[in-house]
């Protein structure tokens, strides 16, 4: 496996949770229904105007602007009231004007009812209304995943995540395949369509108070450029990136990546590992891939704030579970020790890895989180 690291910050393991910031709702996603609505909507003012003007250059002063206006408007809404400009009918031109009124308001308001019809059957804005409910709720998360890209390798990101219940949102260039995921395969997905290595889009996703950032995109170059932009703009964020050539692995890594992926050695490892050690790969494949599966994986990283800091690991609860089997220790150097005895002592920086059933894991681990890390 091609899995490159950094010394990674402190981390710890949290249930899910969405908790309110005072982060501004954009709405720039209204922007194109609004323009779309701008040209009828001035063609009709810009009728009202001329129309209110031509009864007062009509009338001089005999009639006043209010007036002028109310004649207008229920002249173009063919409300149908009587003449209420007094003299109407002895101004030169004054019927001539109304009637050239109805024509020209007929045909602008039968424009801008079009308009307004099309935008719903086409569903421009619902399009809109629903693009801002969802940048609310993206607004509304804190310590989550940012997934940039959903193509081959972003849907089983996305899918594993959807699993696992952790909050997330995504960013494609693709809003059709966006939509359809969110509508087929993972309903109440979040996402914005724009380019993951700008940085108005990453800011939107909320990347200031997100907990790490999978740049899962299709090309190296795009990777990097996410990979640098994102650490310049939370240089506490864990960054996982995708790496298609070998020789970009370095240079992600230079770049800020806490670690990097090579899809492609690893499945070279898989294919290897399935010819030579089949159990052992269907046995991490139950607890690590299959979506109905009884048994979990999970980390547990002991902090200054944890619990469990400075326990010997046979005096935590953990070690008294039944449910809960503790696999493995990383030491804070990254060394990993299996099995560790009880008199281990947990130092600050190292983590645990633990194997259980999914909601037995839950319930062992929340408790021993540390206190201010709802």
């Amino acid at each position: 496996m091609e899995l490159e690291r950094t010394p990674r910050a402190a981390c710890v393991w949290t249930p899910p949770r969405a908790t309110r910031s005072n982060a501004r709702v954009t709405r720039a996603s209204l922007f194109p229904a609004y323009r779309r609505l701008l040209v009828p909507a001035l063609f009709v003012l810009a009728i009202v105007v001329v129309g209110a003007t031509g009864y007062r250059l009509l009338g001089g002063d005999r009639w006043t602007w209010g007036e002028c206006f109310y004649m207008t408007v229920i002249t173009l809404s063919t409300v149908g009231y009587s003449e209420v400009l007094d003299g109407l009918r002895e101004v030169g031109g004054g019927r001539v004007w109304t009637v050239t009124l109805i024509l020209l308001g007929s045909g602008a308001l039968l424009y801008f009812l079009s308009t307004v019809t099309a935008m719903f059957v086409e569903g421009d804005l619902g399009g809109a209304l629903r693009r801002r409910r969802m940048q609310r709720e993206i607004d509304a998360l804190d310590n989550h995943v940012i997934v940039c890209g959903a193509g081959t390798t972003g849907i089983h990101v996305i899918e594993e995540l959807a699993q696992s219940r952790a909050p997330f949102v995504v960013i494609d260039v693709d809003g059709e395949r966006l939509q359809r995921l969110a509508e087929e395969s993972i309903p109440g997905l979040r996402y914005l369509v724009g380019d993951a290595a700008e940085d108005a889009v990453l800011e939107r996703a909320g990347i200031a108070r997100a907990r790490g950032v999978v740049s899962a995109l299709s090309d190296d170059r795009s990777n990097l450029f996410v990979t640098v932009t994102s650490r310049a703009l939370n240089p506490k964020l864990r960054i996982v990136a995708k790496a298609v050539e070998h020789s970009t692995v370095p240079k992600l890594r230079r770049a800020g990546a806490d670690a990097v992926v090579s899809p492609n050695q690893i499945g070279a490892l898989r294919l290897v590992g399935e010819m030579l050690r089949p159990r052992v790969v269907g046995f991490l494949d139950s607890t690590l891939r299959e979506k109905d599966a009884s048994l979990r994986i999970e980390e547990l990283v002991i902090d200054e704030r944890s619990p469990l800091l400075g326990r010997a690991l046979g005096d935590t609860p953990l070690a008294r579970s039944t449910e809960v089997s503790v696999i493995a220790l990383q030491d804070p150097d990254g060394r990993f020790r299996l099995a560790p005895p009880p008199e281990t002592r947990l130092e600050a920086g190292s983590a645990l890895i633990v194997l259980g059933r999914t909601a037995e894991l839950a319930r062992a681990l929340q408790p021993l989180a540390p206190s201010g890390s709802n």
